[in-house]
């Protein structure tokens, strides 16, 4: 069986304060293969940027600290690099998308400068050369007048045209993982159709690898060909991403089907999911979805489930779904 691209193995990442140990995310598994999209979805505080974060190697420490896991790229452990070896890799070989591109462009340089300096840090090039790569990769996420526009500031450009932007940078130097941290939030609709048409296209021609961030279950449905829900920084469900609409099994999945707006004649209401996500410093114990769970049994107060395979592809972290004779032992 060939080597997956990026394989991460019960990855934990904890932040430690006066207040208690906040564990963003804990337990966290999932493999992922060259031109394969994964989605990775939540609601806010669910751990997904964190688990990107990790990737990269930018969790500030202190307060943060990755205590547990591997992260293996193409084969390497990169929680074993030294900082000037993952700078090498960050922007070449994995590049970020980053949530805000509003404030992940330096607003007193222009984009010239950022894109210039992005790929002469990665490629062996004359500024000449990096500047044209610039125009090359503007044009290519369909800005228009490539060449005048490189010479503006970040404030100069609308937030979609900004995102664009960071796309192009994210790209330039084609890299074999792209992630994506809610790439189309707070664009319209129209713009958000072009930014997921932009990564399919680029994904098809350089062969790479994406992780997209989201909470936008249609930008699943759209791009991604498998799917990991996080709630309170662990894994809930992993499965097909066609498989999540169709035969879902964790109820906190259900419950985000459920409150996805639906045109029908009969007009139903949107099911929320009552109560709120669990503080992460004092996490309940059992199973930490329970205190809002309408399927909640007592063995889920005082059981933390396991994530357990229910079909091919399928796993789902949920005491729903242990067998009888462990149903027995958990409840007894």
């Amino acid at each position: 069986m060939a080597t997956p691209l990026l394989e991460v193995r019960n990855l934990c990442t904890h932040f430690f304060s006066k207040a208690g140990v906040v564990k963003a995310v804990d337990g966290v598994n999932f493999k992922i293969d060259a031109g394969q999209t994964l989605g990775i979805v939540g609601e806010s505080g669910s751990g997904k940027s964190i688990t990107a974060m990790s990737i990269m190697g930018l969790i500030p420490s202190p307060p943060g600290k990755i205590v547990d896991g591997e992260i293996l790229f193409k084969g390497e452990n990169l929680l074993h690099k030294k900082e000037k070896e993952m700078r090498k890799i960050r922007g070449k070989e994995i590049s970020m998308v980053f949530q805000d591109p509003m404030t992940s462009l330096n607003p007193v340089f222009t984009v010239e400068k950022q894109m210039v300096e992005t790929i002469m840090t990665h490629e062996t090039m004359t500024k000449k050369q990096a500047r044209t790569r610039a125009i090359e990769l503007l044009n290519l996420v369909g800005i228009p007048d490539p060449a005048k526009r490189l010479r503006t500031y970040p404030h100069e450009f609308s937030g979609g045209m900004r995102q664009r932007v960071m796309i192009a940078m994210a790209l330039s130097c084609s890299p074999s993982l792209l992630i994506a941290d809610e790439p189309t939030t707070a664009l319209d609709v129209t713009i958000q159709a072009q930014i997921l048409e932009l990564f399919k296209n680029m994904q098809r021609e350089l062969n790479m690898a994406t992780i997209m961030i989201t909470h936008d279950l249609g930008v699943v449905a759209e791009v991604c060909d498998d799917v990991m829900v996080m709630y309170a920084g662990k894994p809930a469900e992993f499965t097909h991403a066609k498989e999540i609409f169709t035969n879902s099994k964790h109820p906190y999945t259900e419950g985000l089907l459920h409150s996805i707006p639906k045109i029908t004649p009969d007009k139903k209401k949107l099911q929320a999911i009552e109560g709120q996500p669990p503080d992460l410093r004092h996490l309940p114990q059992g199973c930490s979805f329970a205190p809002r769970c309408s399927k909640a049994m007592e063995s889920c107060l005082t059981q933390d489930p396991k994530m357990r395979k229910v079909g091919d592809n399928h796993q789902v972290r949920c005491l729903l779904y242990e067998d009888i004779e462990s149903t027995k032992a958990v409840t007894t």
